[in-house]
């Protein structure tokens, strides 16, 4: 077992934080002793490694907590994840050195912004924390998409691209036609019936996902050409008004 100060040493972690994050019940001390000293054994230092991983790719203090204290966290498949959003955060950063780089050694200027562009970072970050929550609707995915076969997934999400491309179809009718509004209520019944149940809380974030770019709205417009992501959100939004 490791002092707070020991624990602080080997880390780099001050003690005002150690004790912080007990304060908040992100990292409580394995044991406290009779005197009040906390005590930190392997089980507290391999969940200090995960809340640092989080942390490194910045994620609130808030956020770390849920997901680390879910009865359904899998810290085998966090890793994985992890390791996963680090690349995708040091390909980002790679490309950013490239550029400033090529500005300083050859004076070049160019004016795109390509490697800011966080989209592909962001977009995979969201899909963790979906899967990382333990929430309700992705427990019931689980079980909804339990034994389902690769061919079926695919049939599953063409039938929903179908959906977008009925979406498509419609765009000069405005997001508030009647058309666009039964579209976003036969959406909302798809997901639920195949994925999970749609709430209207959940059908709004759906929305706004569609709209934020990255692989959510090419895949969208591909569908139902371009604008459609676009649209659906905006059908989307006035539909959960």
């Amino acid at each position: 077992m490791m002092t707070v100060h020991e624990v602080s040493r080997l880390t780099g972690i001050s003690i005002r934080a150690l004790q912080y994050y007990d304060r908040i019940g992100l990292l409580s001390p394995d044991e406290v002793t009779e005197a009040g000293y906390r005590l930190y054994g392997e089980k507290g230092l391999e969940k200090l490694q995960q809340i640092l991983l989080f942390r490194e790719l910045e994620f609130p203090l808030r956020e770390i907590r849920r997901i680390v204290n879910s009865p359904d966290f899998d810290r085998s498949r966090a890793l994985a994840q992890q390791i996963e959003l680090l690349t995708l955060k040091k390909q980002h950063i790679e490309s950013l050195i490239g550029l400033a780089r090529r500005i300083q050694e050859t004076g070049e200027k160019t004016m795109s912004f390509d490697a800011f562009d966080t989209k592909k970072l962001d977009e995979y970050a969201a899909r963790a924390k979906a899967s990382w929550g333990g929430t309700d609707a992705y427990r019931e995915f689980e079980q909804k998409s339990a034994g389902r076969s690769k061919e079926e997934d695919a049939s599953l999400a063409g039938r929903m691209m179908s959906i977008f491309a009925e979406f498509g179809a419609v765009k000069e009718n405005g997001p508030d036609s009647a058309e666009a509004q039964a579209l976003v209520g036969k959406l909302q019944g798809f997901i639920t019936e195949h994925y999970y149940t749609c709430t209207p809380e959940i059908l709004s974030g759906l929305g706004q996902a569609y709209a934020a770019g990255g692989e959510f709205t090419e895949n969208i417009d591909k569908a139902g050409g371009e604008g459609t992501a676009a649209f659906a959100a905006a059908a989307i939004e006035c539909y959960c008004k």
